[in-house]
């Protein structure tokens, strides 16, 4: 009778087990979509490759160095004493004045003349896999979400009246003004939406293409536009 028992709980909590997978699976990721009145109107489901993606600190952290020395143009330059404009002539001869012995006025130790061990001109970029960064942004678009910083917002946004003033009021009505925003773009060009939101402080604009790690992290809230999450998921799960 005990063995029978034991079986029959043993099939029980496997049921159970396998009933949680079959709701963990099931169960959508979903954002708000509001308006610009800062109504809510429905809500979308998000691909869950992208927005259930384990985080790496330790990655994010490398991702976030190499793409700020990427940012560094390189272009800082010194002459040496060599280069320095000015003639080579002895500033005063060897010996009998009493003071160091010097040869010429471009010496490193006088004012204008060469400088010992400055910076020259150089490439201070490093490579990331393809593969981790992809991981890196998946994980910090996972984190965002899981700190309530994503939403999205309406197609018919991108024709408002571009007046700065219904940007700016859509954003106080949300308690976000004052906080840094990146709004996700089906494409980058000059739109009405953008028209009314570029004079805006803490405002910028991404298409889904170019969405990096940094970006992310660099905004407090992340806003899609409703027609750019497709755009989002086909670019980084079909190619």
């Amino acid at each position: 009778m005990q063995k029978k028992e034991l079986k029959t709980k043993k099939v029980k909590s496997s049921q159970k087990t396998k009933e949680k997978e079959v709701v963990k699976k099931t169960s959508p990721l979903e954002i708000s979509v509001f308006n610009l009145k800062g109504e809510e109107e429905s809500k979308i489901n998000l691909p869950k490759e992208i927005f259930t993606a384990k985080s790496n600190l330790k990655s994010i952290a490398q991702y976030i160095r190499i793409y700020l020395a990427n940012q560094r143009q390189g272009t800082a330059s010194t002459k040496t004493r060599g280069e320095v404009n000015g003639s080579t002539k002895k500033i005063y001869r060897q010996k009998g004045t009493g003071r160091a012995r010097h040869g010429d006025i471009k010496a490193p130790i006088f004012v204008g003349g060469g400088v010992v061990g400055g910076p020259k001109p150089r490439d201070y970029r490093l490579s990331f896999p393809k593969k981790q960064k992809k991981q890196v942004l998946f994980s910090v678009l996972t984190y965002q979400l899981k700190a309530g910083n994503i939403f999205a917002l309406t197609k018919d946004a991108l024709q408002v009246n571009p007046k700065t003033k219904v940007i700016s009021d859509f954003l106080k009505k949300m308690k976000i003004y004052s906080q840094k925003i990146i709004f996700v773009l089906p494409k980058m060009e000059k739109n009405p939406f953008v028209l009314a939101s570029r004079n805006l402080p803490k405002i910028s604009f991404s298409d889904p293409q170019s969405l990096n790690a940094f970006k992310l992290l660099n905004n407090e809230k992340i806003i899609f536009i409703e027609s750019s999450l497709p755009i989002l998921e086909e670019h980084f799960l079909k190619n």
